[in-house]
């Protein structure tokens, strides 16, 4: 619970009585490899804190082919913003790649807090912001960059994670095959 609170704190401080309040929603719980946190074509209810771990959010083709939109790497929040904002079912699956431990709240307690504490919209709108910008972000780097430049720059922004998790998860998310992936690190190990 220190983390997620000075998780929070490290966006935009909240006051010790806001804090107080929104910290007893959360409850730990944890997520084991391929377990899901929020499911397609499901309502999500819950936002979370992942404290440790790494989870995936991806959507699947009609073709059945999965694509990764996003990892999260504890710390870091998860959910399906979509959702819940639209209280319509959710099309992008969070799926747990390590074990995680997590702290969930319901999102329509939280979000009953954003009147009452103006520290706590702040936060709130924060992290929309955050989002939104990683989203661009992330759209302008598939669009503009190669098959390389795209892998240094997940090289750079998730250090660990090729290590940590399958291959085939990162060529989904680079939209590069598997095999792609491969030569493009032997050709950079080449390089060296």
């Amino acid at each position: 619970m220190t983390l997620l609170k000075q998780y929070f704190n490290s966006i935009s401080l909240l006051s010790e009585e806001t804090w107080k309040e929104v910290s007893i929603l959360f409850k730990k719980k944890t997520l084991s490899i391929n377990e899901y946190f929020v499911e397609e074509r499901r309502y999500a209810k819950e936002i979370a804190f992942l404290e440790k771990g790494i989870v995936r959010a991806f959507f699947t083709n009609s073709e059945a082919k999965e694509y990764n939109k996003q990892f999260f790497v504890g710390p870091s929040l998860i959910g399906a913003y979509t959702s819940l904002l639209t209280k319509e079912k959710n099309l992008i699956p969070q799926q747990a790649l390590t074990e995680c431990v997590i702290w969930v709240a319901e999102y329509s307690k939280l979000e009953k807090f954003f009147t009452k504490y103006h520290d706590f919209e702040r936060l709130g709108r924060k992290v929309a912001e955050f989002y939104f910008l990683e989203k661009e972000k992330k759209e302008l780097e598939m669009a503009l960059m190669d098959a390389t430049e795209r892998y240094l720059l997940f090289k750079e922004q998730f250090p660990t994670l090729e290590q940590l998790i399958p291959q085939y998860h990162i060529a989904s998310y680079l939209s590069i095959s598997p095999t792609q992936l491969s030569r493009l690190r032997n050709k950079l190990m080449k390089k060296r």
